[in-house]
């Protein structure tokens, strides 16, 4: 059964914060107006505690002054963006810098928000919720879309199996009327392999001979013997030498083959035109 992709954006539980300044004063202000609102928690007073705060706890957002010692918010964020692991956590800057090159600088090192000192809680509420809800709908999205390629990749893993089923299934009933096709269908199919191979480091096929085609074509060469099916009985299975009108009838699986795998694929895309 396929797993159903989630529809909701629900939330498995109070979402958590880190407040980043060197007054404890402030810090524990934002902190008791953040968890009046129902949210997790944590401190730091530095850049260097910030960022281990956020490797060990992965923190759904930052609130971070701008002026610290050892290292400013400016350098945390820097690293924060520069870090695969951490560049989606969302940055809010609170700060007494509030000149508007203070603001645009941070906003163009990538942080989400800039609240100017002293703050109103009112304020940094409003924005620490936007800025989580803009948060749980993007991780929300990023899952849907890794589960969707998750399912490509499976379905497609699927389909290829099928093909290589399907063409095994084709080439073993020309193995049936013929019991000296099977061997000949294996050594064809290491030949076009080995053949391919070669190709694709000529100039002129080098376009065409992609990785997919060069993998696609020996996988199809089992195929080329299926027209043996159309070719009746007392000569296809004639001990003897075959006469010239016998051979000239035995050489027509060839187009008997191309012919069914024609028409095959013009029925698939039919059908997905219908579709």
């Amino acid at each position: 059964m396929v797993e159903q992709i989630p529809d909701t954006l629900e939330s498995s539980g109070p979402q958590l914060i880190l407040i980043v300044d060197d007054e404890l004063r402030m810090r524990r202000f934002i902190r008791m107006n953040l968890e009046l609102e129902g949210y997790q928690v944590i401190e730091a007073e530095n850049g260097i505690q910030a960022l281990d705060q956020i490797r060990q706890f992965n923190p759904d957002l930052a609130v971070m002054d701008v002026m610290m010692p050892e290292m400013d918010g400016y350098m945390v964020l820097a690293h924060l963006r520069n870090d695969p692991s951490t560049r989606d956590i969302p940055v809010i800057f609170v700060t007494a810098m509030d000149t508007d090159e203070d603001e645009e600088k941070g906003i163009s090192l990538g942080a989400v928000d800039y609240i100017a000192k002293p703050i109103r809680p009112a304020i940094v509420m409003a924005r620490v919720k936007a800025h989580l809800e803009l948060k749980k709908a993007r991780d929300w999205l990023s899952d849907q879309n890794a589960w969707l390629e998750n399912e490509v990749a499976r379905r497609l893993r699927e389909n290829l199996l099928m093909q290589d089923v399907s063409i095994r299934a084709l080439a073993n009933l020309a193995e049936v009327r013929d019991m000296e096709t099977g061997n000949h269908i294996k050594r064809t199919q290491a030949y076009v392999q080995v053949l391919t191979g070669h190709l694709r480091l000529h100039p002129r096929f080098s376009g065409y001979l992609t990785t997919s085609m060069a993998q696609l074509i020996p996988k199809a060469a089992p195929l080329h013997d299926i027209g043996k099916v159309g070719i009746p009985d007392h000569i296809l299975l004639k001990p003897a030498r075959l006469t010239p009108e016998e051979f000239a009838i035995m050489k027509n699986h060839s187009a008997i083959g191309g012919d069914a795998i024609e028409a095959a694929l013009r029925a698939e895309i039919n059908d997905d035109e219908f579709q």
